[in-house]
């Protein structure tokens, strides 16, 4: 029993020292508050192509599926990781059955930094069903458009970071025919999430 103990124990640690080692990142200047934007525009919704672990990904490929997208970065110090944990939260409730039938993806506005190595293993360690998705900075920012999503890069130069990013943050809802069905707002309840992707999945 002991010896079982003792093992959860290291594996427990060496989790915790893989995630500092590979996704902590230094936290903003003193004083700095990371807010999210407000949306650039309306968002009408649309397909785009981009790409996912150094495969293209284009989203009418995702056709049948009910696909919920988020823009964020990897370096994001906090409204990203709420935004995903709720997310991921909001799949765990779903049955395998309705699980097979959702896609997440967490497109990258920092393509200068958030290569497809880093956006998956990121991406992954909130949810097997949430893919990193990045492209060049103009493929970003037309996906970006077609969902009104805005970002805008801050200079921090009395951080190790550099620079941050801020940006709008909204989840995208997009039903099996790859229309934009339903936006809803930062950190959103995970049972909310939750309804909302089985209303979709019952009207597919």
């Amino acid at each position: 029993m002991k010896r079982t103990l003792l093992t959860l124990a290291v594996l427990a640690l060496a989790a915790g020292l893989a995630w500092l080692l590979w996704f902590w990142e230094p936290v903003p200047a003193p004083g700095y508050q990371h807010r999210p934007l407000a949306l650039a525009a309306p968002p009408t919704g649309g397909d785009f192509r981009l790409t996912a672990g150094g495969e293209t990904l284009d989203l009418k490929d995702l056709r049948g599926q009910v696909v919920l997208i988020y823009f964020g970065y990897t370096w994001c110090p906090d409204i990203c990781p709420t935004n995903l944990a709720f997310i991921a939260a909001a799949l765990k409730a779903l049955t395998p059955e309705e699980l097979a039938r959702v896609q997440v993806l967490f497109i990258s506005v920092d393509p200068q930094r958030d290569d497809p190595r880093r956006l998956a293993q990121y991406a992954g360690y909130f949810h097997p069903r949430i893919r990193g998705v990045t492209g060049s900075a103009d493929q970003v920012a037309a996906a970006a458009r077609r969902y009104g999503a805005a970002y805008r890069r801050v200079e921090q130069s009395d951080s190790a970071m550099g620079y941050l990013v801020d940006h709008s943050a909204y989840t995208y809802l997009v039903d099996p025919r790859g229309t934009l069905v339903q936006t809803l707002d930062h950190a959103t309840p995970p049972p909310v999430i939750t309804a909302a992707i089985r209303k979709l999945l019952d009207a597919g």
